[in-house]
């Protein structure tokens, strides 16, 4: 994606001060008072460090491509819109937000020329579905018609996985002008990692994570962001269509199995992570335990402990071991 094309909220394709632009103009960022809504449950917000990643993980499930400018007011109510749609099919299809003043190179690949956009990804393939701010009619079909047809093309296409949910799940995913920032509530022993992580850097992000669970390996938190971290490091830019291929040809090879078991997990797709290197330990493989063990343990770092299918997991792998 080359390119250094520059959005300017202020500026219009010509080159004019477009004042209306300016007067729409806030200074607060997402999640704080006064500002757009805050990314959470089934919506991320990704940049051109994670942009990669993120097109490899359409190839498990569907994507609605939302480019914005998050300091432009204008969009808020659609960005609200399209997060409150998304997060009430539970997890069906994620919402990715991009801001094209901070990330032009992405506009430029998809030929966007301002804000607002909205693309649908299947399989690493975008589809434009609108350019410029809808009406209200238009924006009430997206959300009850468009929506549940790309969950429909995408399960035709074989793309049919979980997205992960980010958040509280025990909330009641209301975001007022009041949420907080997500990066706000990092501990400020976690902020060195959760920079590298947030700059694409998942291999820094695992190792300064470590640094911070040997100052206290209770630190729950750590650990799960760690795990994270080293699973986008290993995985984030694999060729998930190459590694399922590699993965089912080669059905006794440890490392491919663990390498697919990494694409699960990045795809949300806990259960059969769990299930395929637990079946492959259990088909007669009990030679390649150590390594499946390993990954398992950092696998089961990620879910909240209560998860029950952590629970089932971990009792079936100590059954296997012994």
């Amino acid at each position: 994606m080359a390119g250094q094309q520059q959005f300017n909220p202020g500026v219009s394709l010509a080159g004019a001060v477009d004042l209306e632009a300016l007067k729409h103009q806030v200074k607060a960022e997402p999640g704080q008072a006064g500002g757009a809504p805050a990314a959470d449950g089934y919506v991320i917000d990704t940049t051109e460090n994670t942009f990669q990643a993120m097109v490899q993980t359409s190839t498990t499930f569907p994507i609605l491509l939302f480019l914005w400018i998050p300091t432009d007011d204008r969009l808020f109510p659609m960005a609200r819109a399209l997060a409150n749609a998304v997060n009430a099919m539970n997890g069906q299809i994620q919402l990715s937000r991009i801001d094209i003043a901070s990330n032009p190179s992405i506009a430029q690949a998809l030929q966007v020329q301002g804000a607002p956009a909205l693309f649908a990804l299947i399989g690493g393939r975008p589809m434009p579905l609108l350019q410029g701010l809808p009406s209200d009619e238009e924006m009430q079909q997206i959300t009850e018609q468009v929506l549940p047809k790309i969950v429909a093309m995408a399960q035709q296409a074989g793309v049919n996985g979980t997205a992960p949910y980010s958040g509280d799940p025990d909330a009641d995913g209301a975001q007022g002008e009041g949420a907080a920032n997500p990066a706000s509530v990092v501990p400020p022993e976690h902020q060195e990692a959760y920079q590298l992580a947030q700059a694409g850097d998942y291999a820094g992000a695992a190792a300064a994570y470590a640094q911070v669970l040997e100052a206290d390996p209770n630190d729950a938190l750590a650990a799960r962001e760690r795990a994270k971290a080293l699973l986008l490091a290993r995985s984030a830019t694999a060729d998930v269509r190459d590694v399922r291929t590699a993965a089912a040809d080669r059905p006794d090879d440890v490392e491919a199995q663990l390498a697919v078991a990494d694409i699960d997990m990045i795809g949300g797709q806990i259960q059969d992570a769990f299930d395929r290197l637990l079946d492959f330990v259990a088909a007669g493989h009990k030679a390649d335990i150590e390594p499946v063990r390993q990954r398992l343990l950092e696998y089961f770092a990620i879910p909240e402990a209560g998860d029950p299918r952590l629970v089932a997991a971990r009792r079936r792998l100590a059954t296997l071991m012994y």
